[in-house]
């Protein structure tokens, strides 16, 4: 691997960072996006349940807002319990978008990885042609220093790609993840609001 790395030059370095940067915003991104850890299949009806035992309590708003993005959603509407359904509704759209912002954290820079990697692949292979250029001389260039310009070009051309690649993969797939989370959030914080107010049972 040193080898590899030693024959790219140095604007590998760059990729690398780059690697590894996205690596742990792919992993973060796994543990955090899980559905269950989202939007708890169960929690609209526990919530329910509760509402018609017990009612609202400080204690039941603190514990949905600490437990999930969509029990903080909950949660807003259900502060304003004893207002309108339009006020609810509202409290909860606020809440909603502020649960899709923490959903969408970290995705702006993977997709900037994911547009950048190539071009920096680009800029090393810039430089490896540079470098072939740069050992040209009056006998004709040294065979060392040709394949050494030759390396550089040719494996941040590839580690780019294969940077790009997975990143691009991985940040089209937590979109579509966010926004499949964001609009069932959306429909189960309508539907408590409708129960709440007896449009729904």
């Amino acid at each position: 691997m040193f080898t590899l790395i030693e024959a790219a030059g140095w604007p590998i370095y760059l990729l690398l960072i780059a690697s590894l940067v996205a690596v742990t915003l792919i992993t973060e991104r796994s543990l955090f996006l899980r559905h269950k850890k989202i939007v708890p299949p169960t929690l609209i009806d526990e919530v329910v349940q509760e509402l018609k035992q017990r009612g609202v309590s400080q204690q039941m708003l603190t514990r949905l807002s600490e437990g999930s993005p969509l029990g903080k959603v909950f949660a807003a509407g259900l502060k304003n319990i004893k207002s309108a359904p339009e006020v609810m509704k509202e409290s909860i759209e606020e809440a909603g978008r502020g649960a899709a912002h923490d959903l969408e954290r970290f995705l702006t820079t993977l997709g900037t990885i994911a547009s950048i990697s190539p071009l920096l692949g680009l800029f090393g292979t810039v430089i490896g042609m540079i470098e072939i250029f740069g050992s040209q001389n009056a006998g004709g260039a040294a065979p060392a220093e040709l394949a050494h310009g030759i390396s550089v070009a040719l494996y941040n051309t590839a580690f780019g790609l294969i940077v790009a690649v997975p990143s691009m993969i991985a940040y089209r797939h937590f979109r579509a993840q966010v926004d499949s989370l964001t609009i069932e959030m959306e429909q189960q914080a309508i539907k408590l609001v409708e129960v709440v107010h007896g449009e729904r049972k």
